[in-house]
Protein backbone atom coordinates (compact mmCIF):
# COMPACT_ATOMS: atom_id res chain seq x y z
CA UNK A 1 0.00 0.00 0.00
CA UNK A 2 2.88 2.39 0.90
CA UNK A 3 4.47 1.82 -2.53
CA UNK A 4 1.17 2.45 -4.32
CA UNK A 5 0.66 6.00 -2.96
CA UNK A 6 3.85 7.55 -4.51
CA UNK A 7 3.02 5.86 -7.81
CA UNK A 8 -0.48 7.33 -7.80
CA UNK A 9 0.90 10.78 -7.02
CA UNK A 10 3.36 10.47 -9.89
CA UNK A 11 0.61 9.42 -12.30
CA UNK A 12 -1.62 12.30 -11.17
CA UNK A 13 1.25 14.78 -11.64
CA UNK A 14 1.92 13.51 -15.16
CA UNK A 15 -1.77 13.70 -16.06
CA UNK A 16 -2.05 17.28 -14.74
CA UNK A 17 1.03 18.29 -16.71
CA UNK A 18 -0.36 16.79 -19.90
CA UNK A 19 -3.69 18.48 -19.32
CA UNK A 20 -1.98 21.84 -18.83
CA UNK A 21 0.00 21.48 -22.05
CA UNK A 22 -3.17 20.57 -23.94
CA UNK A 23 -4.98 23.58 -22.47
CA UNK A 24 -2.23 25.96 -23.60
CA UNK A 25 -2.07 24.43 -27.10
CA UNK A 26 -5.84 24.57 -27.43
CA UNK A 27 -5.75 28.26 -26.48
CA UNK A 28 -3.23 28.94 -29.26
CA UNK A 29 -5.28 27.00 -31.80
CA UNK A 30 -8.41 28.99 -30.89
CA UNK A 31 -6.62 32.36 -31.02
CA UNK A 32 -6.62 32.94 -27.27
CA UNK A 33 -2.93 33.79 -27.24
CA UNK A 34 -3.00 35.67 -23.95
CA UNK A 35 -4.26 32.59 -22.13
CA UNK A 36 -1.50 30.46 -23.61
CA UNK A 37 1.12 33.10 -22.73
CA UNK A 38 -0.14 33.41 -19.16
CA UNK A 39 -0.17 29.65 -18.61
CA UNK A 40 3.30 29.21 -20.13
CA UNK A 41 4.82 32.05 -18.09
CA UNK A 42 3.36 30.57 -14.92
CA UNK A 43 4.92 27.17 -15.61
CA UNK A 44 8.32 28.55 -16.67
CA UNK A 45 8.58 30.94 -13.74
CA UNK A 46 8.78 28.01 -11.33
CA UNK A 47 11.57 26.30 -13.33
CA UNK A 48 12.42 27.35 -16.89
CA UNK A 49 15.23 24.78 -17.34
CA UNK A 50 13.25 21.69 -16.37
CA UNK A 51 12.98 19.37 -19.36
CA UNK A 52 9.29 18.64 -18.81
CA UNK A 53 8.60 22.38 -19.18
CA UNK A 54 10.07 22.47 -22.68
CA UNK A 55 6.62 22.40 -24.36
CA UNK A 56 5.81 25.72 -22.66
CA UNK A 57 8.91 27.39 -24.12
CA UNK A 58 7.83 26.40 -27.61
CA UNK A 59 4.23 27.47 -27.03
CA UNK A 60 5.29 30.78 -25.47
CA UNK A 61 7.41 31.55 -28.52
CA UNK A 62 4.55 30.69 -30.88
CA UNK A 63 1.84 32.51 -28.90
CA UNK A 64 3.98 35.64 -28.53
CA UNK A 65 4.72 35.79 -32.25
CA UNK A 66 1.10 35.31 -33.25
CA UNK A 67 -0.25 37.78 -30.66
CA UNK A 68 2.31 40.42 -31.78
CA UNK A 69 1.47 39.95 -35.46
CA UNK A 70 -2.25 40.17 -34.69
CA UNK A 71 -1.93 43.39 -32.70
CA UNK A 72 0.43 45.07 -35.16
CA UNK A 73 -1.88 44.17 -38.04
CA UNK A 74 -4.86 45.58 -36.13
CA UNK A 75 -2.98 48.82 -35.40
CA UNK A 76 -2.05 49.21 -39.06
CA UNK A 77 -5.68 48.73 -40.10
CA UNK A 78 -7.02 51.21 -37.53
CA UNK A 79 -4.44 53.87 -38.41
CA UNK A 80 -5.34 53.63 -42.11
CA UNK A 81 -8.98 54.38 -41.23
CA UNK A 82 -7.90 57.73 -39.77
CA UNK A 83 -10.90 57.74 -37.41
CA UNK A 84 -10.64 59.44 -34.01
CA UNK A 85 -12.93 56.75 -32.61
CA UNK A 86 -10.02 54.30 -33.01
CA UNK A 87 -7.50 56.27 -30.95
CA UNK A 88 -8.35 54.58 -27.64
CA UNK A 89 -7.97 51.10 -29.15
CA UNK A 90 -4.67 52.00 -30.83
CA UNK A 91 -3.30 53.30 -27.54
CA UNK A 92 -4.43 50.16 -25.70
CA UNK A 93 -2.91 47.87 -28.36
CA UNK A 94 0.51 49.53 -28.10
CA UNK A 95 0.37 49.19 -24.33
CA UNK A 96 -0.58 45.50 -24.71
CA UNK A 97 2.39 44.92 -27.02
CA UNK A 98 4.76 46.45 -24.49
CA UNK A 99 3.19 44.76 -21.46
CA UNK A 100 3.43 41.35 -23.13
CA UNK A 101 7.17 41.84 -23.70
CA UNK A 102 7.74 42.97 -20.12
CA UNK A 103 6.07 39.84 -18.80
CA UNK A 104 8.39 37.59 -20.80
CA UNK A 105 11.62 39.59 -20.43
CA UNK A 106 12.50 38.30 -16.91
CA UNK A 107 12.46 34.70 -18.21
CA UNK A 108 15.01 35.26 -20.97
CA UNK A 109 17.01 33.56 -22.21
CA UNK A 110 14.87 30.51 -22.88
CA UNK A 111 16.42 27.56 -24.68
CA UNK A 112 14.66 25.01 -26.87
CA UNK A 113 16.62 21.82 -26.28
CA UNK A 114 15.15 19.83 -29.16
CA UNK A 115 16.28 22.39 -31.74
CA UNK A 116 19.40 23.38 -29.79
CA UNK A 117 18.60 27.10 -30.09
CA UNK A 118 17.42 30.08 -28.10
CA UNK A 119 13.71 30.83 -28.26
CA UNK A 120 13.17 33.85 -30.52
CA UNK A 121 11.26 36.84 -29.15
CA UNK A 122 11.48 39.85 -31.45
CA UNK A 123 11.19 42.61 -28.83
CA UNK A 124 10.71 46.20 -29.96
CA UNK A 125 10.84 49.52 -28.15
CA UNK A 126 7.29 50.85 -28.14
CA UNK A 127 7.94 53.87 -25.90
CA UNK A 128 7.67 56.48 -28.64
CA UNK A 129 4.66 54.78 -30.21
CA UNK A 130 2.87 54.62 -26.84
CA UNK A 131 3.58 58.28 -26.07
CA UNK A 132 2.46 59.37 -29.53
CA UNK A 133 -0.74 57.27 -29.38
CA UNK A 134 -1.43 58.51 -25.86
CA UNK A 135 -1.03 62.15 -26.87
CA UNK A 136 -3.40 61.73 -29.80
CA UNK A 137 -5.92 59.88 -27.66
CA UNK A 138 -5.94 62.30 -24.72
CA UNK A 139 -5.96 65.33 -27.00
CA UNK A 140 -9.01 64.00 -28.81
CA UNK A 141 -10.62 62.96 -25.52
CA UNK A 142 -10.07 66.48 -24.19
CA UNK A 143 -11.62 68.05 -27.28
CA UNK A 144 -14.66 65.75 -27.16
CA UNK A 145 -15.15 66.35 -23.43
CA UNK A 146 -15.04 70.12 -24.01
CA UNK A 147 -17.59 69.80 -26.78
CA UNK A 148 -19.95 67.78 -24.56
CA UNK A 149 -19.43 70.27 -21.73
CA UNK A 150 -20.61 73.15 -23.92
CA UNK A 151 -23.90 71.34 -24.53
CA UNK A 152 -24.59 71.27 -20.79
CA UNK A 153 -26.40 74.60 -20.87
CA UNK A 154 -29.32 72.84 -22.54
CA UNK A 155 -29.33 69.75 -20.32
CA UNK A 156 -27.39 68.83 -17.17
CA UNK A 157 -26.94 65.32 -18.48
CA UNK A 158 -24.26 66.69 -20.81
CA UNK A 159 -22.31 68.06 -17.86
CA UNK A 160 -22.42 64.60 -16.34
CA UNK A 161 -21.25 62.98 -19.57
CA UNK A 162 -18.49 65.57 -19.84
CA UNK A 163 -17.46 64.82 -16.25
CA UNK A 164 -17.18 61.12 -17.11
CA UNK A 165 -14.93 61.92 -20.07
CA UNK A 166 -12.74 64.32 -18.10
CA UNK A 167 -12.50 61.73 -15.31
CA UNK A 168 -11.38 59.12 -17.85
CA UNK A 169 -8.82 61.60 -19.18
CA UNK A 170 -7.57 62.37 -15.68
CA UNK A 171 -6.97 58.67 -15.00
CA UNK A 172 -4.93 58.32 -18.19
CA UNK A 173 -3.09 61.63 -17.97
CA UNK A 174 -3.40 63.32 -14.54
CA UNK A 175 -3.43 67.14 -14.59
CA UNK A 176 -3.67 67.28 -18.38
CA UNK A 177 -4.13 70.97 -19.21
CA UNK A 178 -6.99 72.26 -16.99
CA UNK A 179 -8.82 68.95 -16.59
CA UNK A 180 -9.19 69.29 -12.81
CA UNK A 181 -10.96 72.64 -13.25
CA UNK A 182 -13.34 71.13 -15.80
CA UNK A 183 -14.02 68.19 -13.50
CA UNK A 184 -15.05 70.44 -10.64
CA UNK A 185 -17.06 72.76 -12.88
CA UNK A 186 -18.86 69.86 -14.62
CA UNK A 187 -19.77 68.34 -11.26
CA UNK A 188 -21.13 71.62 -9.91
CA UNK A 189 -23.14 72.34 -13.04
CA UNK A 190 -24.37 68.75 -13.41
CA UNK A 191 -25.62 68.38 -9.84
CA UNK A 192 -29.37 68.44 -9.24
CA UNK A 193 -30.66 70.30 -6.20
CA UNK A 194 -33.94 69.11 -4.75
CA UNK A 195 -36.05 71.06 -2.26
CA UNK A 196 -38.07 68.80 0.05
CA UNK A 197 -41.23 70.05 1.75
CA UNK A 198 -44.13 68.71 3.82
CA UNK A 199 -47.64 70.02 3.17
CA UNK A 200 -50.73 69.38 5.26
CA UNK A 201 -53.94 69.06 3.24
CA UNK A 202 -55.94 67.65 6.16
CA UNK A 203 -57.96 69.25 8.93
CA UNK A 204 -55.63 67.72 11.53
CA UNK A 205 -52.51 69.25 13.05
CA UNK A 206 -49.24 67.55 12.18
CA UNK A 207 -46.97 67.30 15.23
CA UNK A 208 -44.07 69.68 14.80
CA UNK A 209 -41.48 67.07 15.72
CA UNK A 210 -42.92 64.72 13.07
CA UNK A 211 -42.47 67.38 10.42
CA UNK A 212 -38.93 68.02 11.66
CA UNK A 213 -38.15 64.29 11.53
CA UNK A 214 -39.53 63.93 8.02
CA UNK A 215 -37.44 66.90 6.88
CA UNK A 216 -34.25 65.68 8.56
CA UNK A 217 -32.86 64.81 5.14
CA UNK A 218 -29.33 64.36 6.46
CA UNK A 219 -30.49 61.25 8.33
CA UNK A 220 -31.89 59.66 5.17
CA UNK A 221 -28.50 59.12 3.53
CA UNK A 222 -29.99 60.05 0.15
CA UNK A 223 -27.44 62.51 -1.24
CA UNK A 224 -25.39 61.02 -4.04
CA UNK A 225 -22.73 62.32 -6.41
CA UNK A 226 -25.25 64.05 -8.67
CA UNK A 227 -28.18 64.81 -6.35
CA UNK A 228 -28.38 66.96 -3.22
CA UNK A 229 -31.52 67.29 -1.09
CA UNK A 230 -32.32 70.34 1.03
CA UNK A 231 -35.10 70.88 3.55
CA UNK A 232 -34.11 74.52 4.03
CA UNK A 233 -33.90 76.71 0.97
CA UNK A 234 -30.62 78.31 0.03
CA UNK A 235 -31.15 81.64 -1.71
CA UNK A 236 -28.04 81.12 -3.82
CA UNK A 237 -29.33 77.90 -5.36
CA UNK A 238 -31.83 77.48 -8.19
CA UNK A 239 -33.56 74.24 -7.32
CA UNK A 240 -34.07 71.85 -10.22
CA UNK A 241 -36.82 69.84 -8.57
CA UNK A 242 -39.27 69.99 -5.70
CA UNK A 243 -40.18 66.91 -3.70
CA UNK A 244 -43.44 67.35 -1.85
CA UNK A 245 -44.94 65.08 0.78
CA UNK A 246 -48.60 66.02 0.91
CA UNK A 247 -50.70 64.66 3.77
CA UNK A 248 -54.21 63.83 2.54
CA UNK A 249 -55.75 62.30 5.66
CA UNK A 250 -54.88 61.68 9.29
CA UNK A 251 -57.18 59.30 11.16
CA UNK A 252 -56.98 58.37 14.84
CA UNK A 253 -59.40 55.80 16.22
CA UNK A 254 -61.24 56.22 19.55
CA UNK A 255 -59.72 54.65 22.63
CA UNK A 256 -61.12 51.15 23.09
CA UNK A 257 -60.94 48.55 25.82
CA UNK A 258 -61.95 45.06 24.76
CA UNK A 259 -62.79 42.45 27.38
CA UNK A 260 -62.97 38.69 27.25
CA UNK A 261 -63.61 36.10 29.92
CA UNK A 262 -61.75 32.81 30.04
CA UNK A 263 -62.36 29.88 32.40
CA UNK A 264 -59.41 27.62 33.02
CA UNK A 265 -59.27 24.26 34.80
CA UNK A 266 -56.24 22.14 35.57
CA UNK A 267 -55.34 19.10 37.60
CA UNK A 268 -52.46 19.83 39.95
CA UNK A 269 -50.54 17.87 42.53
CA UNK A 270 -51.74 18.62 46.06
CA UNK A 271 -49.66 16.61 48.50
CA UNK A 272 -49.85 12.82 48.77
CA UNK A 273 -51.68 9.94 50.45
CA UNK A 274 -50.74 6.34 51.26
CA UNK A 275 -51.50 3.39 49.05
CA UNK A 276 -54.21 1.11 50.47
CA UNK A 277 -54.97 -2.45 49.58
CA UNK A 278 -58.43 -3.93 48.98
CA UNK A 279 -58.94 -4.27 52.72
CA UNK A 280 -58.11 -0.65 53.40
CA UNK A 281 -54.73 -1.34 54.92
CA UNK A 282 -51.60 0.64 54.03
CA UNK A 283 -49.28 -1.07 51.56
CA UNK A 284 -45.57 -1.21 52.35
CA UNK A 285 -42.54 -1.80 50.15
CA UNK A 286 -39.94 -4.55 50.68
CA UNK A 287 -38.17 -2.42 53.30
CA UNK A 288 -41.33 -1.89 55.29
CA UNK A 289 -41.82 1.73 54.22
CA UNK A 290 -45.33 2.98 53.51
CA UNK A 291 -45.85 3.56 49.79
CA UNK A 292 -46.85 7.15 48.98
CA UNK A 293 -49.19 8.09 46.14
CA UNK A 294 -49.43 11.62 44.66
CA UNK A 295 -52.70 13.34 45.34
CA UNK A 296 -54.26 15.45 42.53
CA UNK A 297 -57.03 18.01 42.71
CA UNK A 298 -58.82 20.05 40.04
CA UNK A 299 -58.44 23.84 40.37
CA UNK A 300 -60.53 26.41 38.52
CA UNK A 301 -59.95 30.06 37.68
CA UNK A 302 -61.98 32.72 35.88
CA UNK A 303 -59.75 35.16 33.97
CA UNK A 304 -60.84 38.60 32.84
CA UNK A 305 -58.57 39.81 30.01
CA UNK A 306 -58.62 43.46 28.97
CA UNK A 307 -57.04 44.82 25.79
CA UNK A 308 -56.47 48.52 25.25
CA UNK A 309 -56.53 49.44 21.57
CA UNK A 310 -55.96 52.59 19.57
CA UNK A 311 -54.79 53.09 15.98
CA UNK A 312 -53.71 55.88 13.68
CA UNK A 313 -53.42 56.01 9.91
CA UNK A 314 -51.80 58.60 7.70
CA UNK A 315 -52.17 58.75 3.92
CA UNK A 316 -50.67 61.08 1.42
CA UNK A 317 -48.92 61.46 -1.89
CA UNK A 318 -45.31 62.17 -2.83
CA UNK A 319 -44.92 64.45 -5.83
CA UNK A 320 -41.85 65.06 -7.98
CA UNK A 321 -41.99 68.48 -9.64
CA UNK A 322 -39.72 69.72 -12.42
CA UNK A 323 -39.19 73.40 -11.65
CA UNK A 324 -37.98 74.17 -15.17
CA UNK A 325 -41.25 73.08 -16.76
CA UNK A 326 -43.35 73.49 -13.60
CA UNK A 327 -44.81 70.05 -14.28
CA UNK A 328 -45.44 67.07 -12.00
CA UNK A 329 -43.20 64.31 -13.34
CA UNK A 330 -43.96 61.55 -10.82
CA UNK A 331 -46.60 60.82 -8.20
CA UNK A 332 -46.44 58.08 -5.55
CA UNK A 333 -49.13 57.24 -2.98
CA UNK A 334 -47.87 56.76 0.56
CA UNK A 335 -49.54 55.57 3.73
CA UNK A 336 -48.65 54.24 7.13
CA UNK A 337 -50.46 52.85 10.16
CA UNK A 338 -49.55 52.56 13.82
CA UNK A 339 -51.38 50.38 16.34
CA UNK A 340 -51.20 50.75 20.09
CA UNK A 341 -52.26 47.58 21.89
CA UNK A 342 -51.80 46.68 25.54
CA UNK A 343 -53.27 43.71 27.41
CA UNK A 344 -53.62 43.02 31.12
CA UNK A 345 -55.88 40.79 33.23
CA UNK A 346 -57.58 40.16 36.55
CA UNK A 347 -58.83 36.84 37.90
CA UNK A 348 -61.22 35.19 40.29
CA UNK A 349 -60.43 31.74 41.67
CA UNK A 350 -57.27 29.66 41.95
CA UNK A 351 -54.55 31.16 39.73
CA UNK A 352 -52.73 27.82 39.72
CA UNK A 353 -55.11 26.90 36.90
CA UNK A 354 -53.42 29.47 34.63
CA UNK A 355 -50.52 28.75 32.32
CA UNK A 356 -47.47 31.04 32.11
CA UNK A 357 -48.69 33.51 29.41
CA UNK A 358 -51.88 34.17 31.42
CA UNK A 359 -49.91 34.49 34.64
CA UNK A 360 -47.84 37.18 32.91
CA UNK A 361 -51.04 39.07 32.05
CA UNK A 362 -52.29 39.24 35.63
CA UNK A 363 -49.01 40.84 36.66
CA UNK A 364 -49.72 43.77 34.32
CA UNK A 365 -51.95 46.76 34.85
CA UNK A 366 -53.71 49.20 32.58
CA UNK A 367 -51.62 52.04 31.10
CA UNK A 368 -52.47 55.50 29.91
CA UNK A 369 -53.46 55.69 26.24
CA UNK A 370 -51.04 57.67 24.07
CA UNK A 371 -52.29 61.06 22.95
CA UNK A 372 -53.47 61.63 19.40
CA UNK A 373 -50.35 63.66 18.74
CA UNK A 374 -48.13 60.80 19.93
CA UNK A 375 -50.05 58.32 17.80
CA UNK A 376 -49.55 60.41 14.67
CA UNK A 377 -45.87 60.88 15.51
CA UNK A 378 -45.38 57.13 15.97
CA UNK A 379 -47.06 56.58 12.61
CA UNK A 380 -44.52 58.94 11.08
CA UNK A 381 -41.58 56.70 12.01
CA UNK A 382 -42.73 54.14 9.47
CA UNK A 383 -43.78 56.90 7.08
CA UNK A 384 -40.23 58.22 7.04
CA UNK A 385 -38.88 54.81 6.01
CA UNK A 386 -41.47 54.54 3.24
CA UNK A 387 -40.57 58.00 1.98
CA UNK A 388 -36.89 57.06 1.98
CA UNK A 389 -37.61 53.94 -0.08
CA UNK A 390 -39.61 55.94 -2.63
CA UNK A 391 -36.79 58.46 -3.08
CA UNK A 392 -34.09 55.76 -3.21
CA UNK A 393 -35.88 53.79 -5.91
CA UNK A 394 -37.04 56.70 -8.04
CA UNK A 395 -34.39 59.11 -9.23
CA UNK A 396 -35.21 62.48 -10.74
CA UNK A 397 -33.05 61.80 -13.79
CA UNK A 398 -32.33 58.44 -15.36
Amino acid sequence: MKKTIPLLLFIITILCACSSVKTAQKAINSGDYEKAITLSIKKLTSNKTKEKNQPYVVMLEEAFQKATERDQSRISFLEKQNNTANLAEIYDLYRDLNYRQERIRPLLPLRILKSNRQANFDFKNYDDAILKAKEKYVSNLYTEAQSIFKQGSSNKIYYRKAHNEFAKLDRIYPDYKNTSTYLEDAHNRGTDYVFVSVNNDTDQIIPRRLEDDLLAIDTYGLNDFWTVYHAQKNRNINYDFDLELNFRSIEVSPEQIKEREVIKERKIKDGHTFLLDDKGKQVKDSLGNKIKVDKFITVRCRLYEFTQFKSSRVTGVVRYIDNKSDQIIERFPIESEFIFEHSYADYDGDKRALDDPLLDLIRLESVRFPSNEQMVYDTGTDLKERLKRIISRNKFRN
